[in-house]
């Protein structure tokens, strides 16, 4: 098995920079998976690592040897201890990063039948939990907005728990035209609406939008799309945008499966 002993061999500078730049994320189209549960859920999307590190510990963990066993040990290499730390954010690191593909896609919408449209999403951990709540529920499609978190931040794939590996993923869309040319409906979140989310029929195809976790939706989503609300006897103000997106989501799920 190959070793990274310095933090100047090349290889490990790359990775020290996919870690912490998403403009170099974007220029490289990599990123790092980090622990064995995300590179469990990249394998059993039917997806392969272009190369995994493991820490030198790491190596007697029973899951990873097991994982290990699906790979072509000619794609792993071995890191010091201190540099795997030095790629981990995680307080109690796994052992394993995967250095994978970004998936490339074309900005697209056509063939879409449930999607998510997210406007200015910038806490990575709303976001993952956006894209995890989005792959549970079905949906085929994401549209990020240019302000939206990187969605391939390791922040944002720990939070999506491998729900990015079942998705169509499109950043940095022009939202407004992918809601002018989305083929069926599109629902936006908004605490004032008159009509509440259990008033309609979410059969058909449709997209919900959701907005900045502060600003909401701009004007210019608002009126592309047909607003709605979220019941709260509670008498709070508002939901957090992550949470609203997973009611929206499975009310989705429960009228299309007709569960009562």
């Amino acid at each position: 098995m190959k070793q990274i002993q310095s933090r100047d061999n090349p290889l490990y500078k790359k990775l020290s920079k996919l870690a912490g730049s998403a403009r170099y994320r974007a220029e490289c189209g990599e990123t790092l998976l980090d622990g064995t549960h995300l590179l469990a859920a990249y394998l059993e999307a039917g997806l392969l690592p272009k190369q995994l590190f493991v820490s030198d510990r790491a190596l007697e963990n029973p899951e990873l040897k097991t994982l290990l066993a699906q790979l072509d040990s000619r794609t792993t290499t071995q890191l010091d201890e201190r540099l795997f730390s030095g790629l981990s954010e995680l307080k109690s690191p796994t052992g394993v990063l995967a250095l994978i593909e970004i998936p490339p896609v074309k900005q697209a919408g056509a063939d879409s039948r449930f999607a998510l449209l997210l406007e200015d999403i910038q806490d990575p951990g709303n976001l993952g939990s956006m894209l995890r709540s989005a792959a549970a529920a079905g949906c085929d499609t994401i549209f990020l907005s240019q302000g939206c978190a990187d969605a391939w931040s390791p922040k944002v794939l720990r939070a999506g728990m491998g729900g990015h590996f079942r998705l169509l993923i499109h950043e940095r869309a022009v939202l407004t035209e992918v809601a002018e040319s989305f083929p069926g409906i599109v629902y936006a979140t908004a605490p004032n609406a008159a009509a509440n989310l259990y008033d309609f029929n979410l059969q058909g195809a449709l997209a919900f939008a959701i907005g900045n976790e502060g600003a909401g939706l701009s004007a210019a989503m608002m009126a592309r799309a047909q607003p709605l609300s979220i019941p709260m006897p509670g008498r709070l103000e508002s939901l957090n945008a992550a949470a609203a997106t997973a009611i929206c989501l499975f009310e989705a799920v429960r009228q299309r499966a007709k569960i009562t």
